[in-house]
């Protein structure tokens, strides 16, 4: 008995201690899709640490799967009034599917879908009820997603110190990384590391596209801004990104090219990694058929997979049916055009264990859209991949992984059952895309650290530090003309020039008292 009460009185101890250092931290996503997914395992990570998390949700369009999640921290769910809910989902839907319909990345549909996330920004600022609530909680700390504006004034409006999540590849968005051009390629120009001579002059001037691209979409805010923040103390959302405290990059070096970081800035790729467990029986029992051939996995993301077309399922599907391999593709009936067989080889599901699946033994190729966290699992199991990028920066990801040899892209354009057939078995046939998927893995899985110990790690850093200043260089605050001394280099050609006009004048008026020295001498 005494034995269990000391154990008692120790539990309760080491539970004062964990409830003395949890912090409260308020988490924030009005965006939607893959990142409600990725915010709710961040919300998770940090609640199972001992933290209290606040999980600050809108609850819109396209959250598959989101809602069935098991979730202990405690979650705030606001919408917009049901008409204009309506109406912003309208929206929203309408330029994704622009997005996926006519272009991969076009610049002024994304400009259109932040015009419509500012509206929504609108809304929830001028909550009243919400925005109290919140400044009433008195967070520690706020966490939000980067490619989530809204957030980012937010916690301006709380008042609370932040850390940004990016979702993406840290060249996607300008928050004052280093930019050595001659070997960084700038998001969406399709680059590599290795750059000849006029690679290196479109990587530099896309990098002033880039940039002007960036500023149109922050401008979207203004409206925003100017309604919800008192004259004289508006902020710039530019200056707000440089604010954060922290900023974690849902990226791995096991994919991304090398380039230098700041001290502030920590890679977090494979946060989605989870404990793999067995696969239900009617799946192994359709790989076993396959014997050593093994299978396929096909999983072309949640909002992708939406707006598969006809043809494209009908070429895919023949070039599958050539396969020796089992193809395993996530792909909802109600999406299955009704004329089409569907082939022997092929197991249509509505939903798959797909982290479970790619850790299967008898695996043998991934077919992706090239979503990061797609990838990253892929990696973390040694898995060559096939992507076909759909938008966003699902291209950008597949010039990397087609650069390191895990895989290849192919064009959604130009996608045909025999050249993508062609494709599949060249992957799975040729070893060498195994023998540096696995390398990859290696890279992925020998860091010290987890991803999830190493958000935690910082996120406690800064709390007990009191901030992330001591982890931000002065040069971000520069400007681009400063950081890089292009002022300086001016000043110096101009003195260099002045000097040198200068010693001309002088010279010539040297020549010109000397010729009239000899001609009154001749004289």
């Amino acid at each position: 008995m005494a034995g269990h009460r000391i154990g008692l009185l120790v539990s309760l101890f080491l539970l004062e201690v964990l409830l003395l250092d949890a912090a409260k931290i308020l988490t924030v996503s009005t965006l939607s899709g893959s990142h409600y997914i990725m915010m709710n395992r961040l919300s998770q990570i940090l609640q199972d640490h001992g933290h209290n998390v606040t999980s600050l949700l809108n609850e819109m369009v396209f959250t598959p799967e989101f809602k069935e999640e098991k979730t202990s921290y405690r979650v705030i769910n606001w919408r917009l009034p049901e008409d204009q809910q309506k109406e912003i989902d309208k929206r929203i839907q309408l330029t994704v599917e622009e997005l996926i319909a006519y272009d991969r990345f076009k610049h002024h549909t994304i400009v259109k879908l932040y015009e419509t996330f500012a509206d929504l920004c609108s809304h929830l600022l001028s909550r009243k009820d919400i925005m109290d609530s919140l400044r009433n909680e008195n967070f520690d700390l706020v966490l939000l997603n980067s490619l989530d504006l809204c957030s980012l004034l937010l916690a301006e409006k709380l008042g609370k110190q932040f850390v940004v999540f990016h979702p993406m590849q840290s060249t996607s968005m300008d928050f004052r990384l280093p930019r050595d051009l001659s070997y960084v390629p700038i998001y969406s120009s399709s680059l590599t590391d290795q750059m000849d001579f006029w690679a290196r002059v479109k990587n530099f001037l896309m990098f002033f596209d880039f940039s002007m691209k960036q500023r149109e979409i922050l401008s979207k805010y203004d409206g925003t801004i100017q309604e919800h923040f008192a004259e004289g103390s508006q902020p710039l959302l530019s200056d707000l990104l440089l604010k954060a405290e922290l900023w974690f990059v849902n990226s791995d070096f096991a994919f991304e090219f090398a380039h230098s970081l700041l001290p502030n800035t920590v890679y977090v790729g494979g946060l989605m990694d989870k404990p793999i467990r067995p696969i239900p029986q009617d799946l192994e029992d359709f790989i076993i058929k396959f014997r050593d051939s093994g299978f396929v996995l096909v999983a072309l993301g949640s909002i992708a997979t939406m707006y598969q077309t006809k043809e494209l399922i009908k070429e895919m599907n023949s070039a599958f049916a050539h396969l020796p391999q089992g193809v395993v593709w996530a792909c909802k009936d109600t999406h299955w055009p009704k004329d089409v067989s569907v082939a022997p080889n092929v197991k249509l599901m509505d939903w798959l264990p797909q982290t479970d699946l790619l850790a299967h033994p008898r695996i043998r190729l991934f077919v992706t859209h090239g979503g990061m966290n797609s990838i990253t699992e892929a990696i973390q199991h040694g898995v060559p991949m096939v992507g076909i990028p759909f938008y966003g920066d699902q291209a950008e990801n597949m010039v990397r992984i087609e650069a390191k040899k895990i895989g290849v892209s192919v064009q959604l354009e130009t996608l045909k059952a025999e050249t993508f057939a062609h494709t599949l078995k060249e992957v799975i046939e040729d070893k060498r895309y195994k023998s540096v998927a696995m390398a990859a893995r290696a890279i992925r899985r020998s860091h010290p650290l987890t991803p999830s110990q190493r958000l935690v790690g910082w996120i406690d850093h800064i709390l007990q530090t009191g901030g992330g200043a001591h982890l931000k260089p002065h040069g971000v605050q520069q400007p681009w003309h400063v950081q890089n001394l292009l002022d300086v280099l001016l000043f110096l050609l101009g003195l260099t020039l002045g000097t040198w006009w200068l010693l001309k004048k002088m010279l010539g008026l040297l020549l010109r008292s000397l010729g009239v020295t000899r001609k009154e001498k001749k004289a």
